[in-house]
């Protein structure tokens, strides 16, 4: 994952006064649990900008009076006019423990089935998964230069060494749709035999079809 580093300020008194008394001074409150304790404190609402405004997702090393601790963000409460960050939950991350997080999709390639007319359609744009650190990658990559229409990558088809899926197994995560004036077509040289199979199997049963409705002699 990718790593960033930030500062934050503890905050002595908690509750909607002193939370408004910040937010006017430009900061975000926020707090931090999954250690010993809940810690209260504030950041820069540029740094939170950072964090929020982005499909990244960061590991976040977040230093707190002289103590450093490593997190990531669980939750964001942000203001349904304005979308001004309004406060920030963190999570700390103990050492050697998997923990759960959201990880970007990201799209790769040129879909077969796009190029032949389809319409792609991605149904998750992050994906819960465990694992540890060292495990988790920046994104979750799809390749979907393969996908041609009616094809689909669903969650059990998604596979990274050291890291566990949570979404439903079944659950499709991209595919390409059948649009107007679509033509399944591959056009990779390659494939032709494999083409020419499927023809095959077509006009066998094109030729039954006809010898079953064709008329009996008399």
């Amino acid at each position: 994952m990718k790593t960033i580093t930030l500062s934050g300020s503890s905050r002595k008194n908690v509750g909607k006064r002193e939370a408004k008394l910040i937010r006017k001074d430009d900061k975000v409150p926020a707090v931090m649990y999954g250690g010993e304790k809940q810690i209260h404190f504030s950041i820069t609402e540029n740094d939170a900008k950072k964090l929020i405004i982005t499909s990244d997702v960061y590991l976040i090393e977040l230093e707190i009076d002289g103590n450093k601790y490593k997190t990531i963000v669980k939750d964001a409460q942000i203001h349904p006019v304005s979308d001004r960050i309004l406060h920030l939950d963190f999570y700390q991350i103990a050492e050697g423990k998997e923990f759960k997080v959201k990880l970007p999709v990201k799209l790769s390639g040129f879909s077969r089935g796009v190029k032949n007319g389809g319409r792609l359609r991605q149904n998750f744009r992050k994906l819960h998964v465990l694992g540890l650190e060292e495990n988790l990658p920046d994104a979750i990559e799809i390749d979907i230069t393969p996908l041609r229409i009616g094809h689909k990558k669903r969650v059990e088809d998604l596979s990274i060494s050291g890291v566990k899926f949570l979404d439903t197994a079944n659950a499709v995560v991209v595919g390409v749709l059948m649009a107007r004036a679509a033509v399944d077509e591959d056009e990779d040289e390659d494939e032709e035999g494999e083409e020419g199979a499927e023809g095959a199997e077509g006009d066998g049963e094109t030729a039954k079809s006809e010898k079953e409705t064709s008329p009996a002699p008399e």
